[in-house]
């Protein structure tokens, strides 16, 4: 009869069945700057961040200039004539106040788009502090709007205008803005856009491989193959595989 070559004090190296190594378990593999765990304040990739979202902060904050321009020449204009003692609206049924609410909400959606747009195309790999950049800029640029319209419109100072320019003349009331929520307009746009442009067209993650954390039944050998046999396959027999016969 001949023995198997495994004693049986020693388990084979392809057992499905033994218990598996008890040495270190491998790491995941570490998130540097790109997930912003576990980063130094002096990473470079962090301080590229920071810096492109102070950019995109003060960039987003002064196209609030534009947005001023473009409500003051498109926002129409409240209509008021003076009868020498008090001041009235020229046409009391008409909507031209929540005409200028409305133009300043569009032209601010508009803006946050484009912004958005904008900086998605610049940075695809996007970012919390970008985001956050872009939306805090947008309420910024809204409010600067705001001051640009009212300082470059008409007065505010309705009594004097009414007497400056006399009984009976038609003149245009100071613009304002009476819904505050306009404010938001842009911040929200920008945040919606520049988070559907990234789901849609953004670079994904790369799913790490299971290689690179080791065999999955705890073994030092690579995955099977076909060519291994393991003590299912019955014992295994030497170079003479017949029996051997006495004298």
């Amino acid at each position: 009869m001949t023995a198997p070559l495994t004693p049986p004090h020693q388990p084979s190296p392809n057992d499905p069945w033994q218990t598996p190594p008890t040495g270190p378990v491998p790491a995941y593999p570490h998130h540097g700057a790109e997930g912003h765990e576990g980063a130094h304040p002096d990473d470079p990739d962090l301080r590229t961040d920071l810096r492109d979202s102070a950019v995109v902060l003060v960039g987003v904050a002064v196209a609030g200039v534009a947005l001023g321009l473009l409500w003051l020449w498109l926002a129409p204009r409240v209509p008021l004539i003076s009868d020498g003692k008090a001041v009235f609206l020229r046409d009391t049924e008409g909507e031209e106040a929540m005409g200028a609410d409305g133009t300043f909400a569009l032209l601010a959606l508009a803006f946050g788009a484009v912004s958005a747009a904008v900086l998605f195309l610049l940075r695809r790999r996007g970012g919390i502090a970008l985001v956050v950049s872009l939306a805090v800029g947008g309420l910024l640029g809204s409010l600067l709007a705001w001051g640009i319209g009212m300082w470059f419109g008409p007065t505010d100072d309705v009594v004097a205008h009414a007497r400056e320019v006399g009984k009976g003349v038609v003149f245009d009331a100071p613009l304002e803005l009476n819904a505050y929520g306009a404010f938001l307009a842009w911040p929200v746009a920008a945040m919606v856009v520049h988070l559907a442009l990234t789901a849609l067209f953004g670079p994904r993650d790369v799913e790490p491989e299971w290689d690179a954390y080791g065999p999955r039944d705890g073994s030092q050998h690579g995955p099977w193959d076909g060519s291994q046999h393991g003590p299912q396959d019955g014992p295994r027999h030497g170079p003479q595989s017949g029996p051997r016969h006495g004298a």
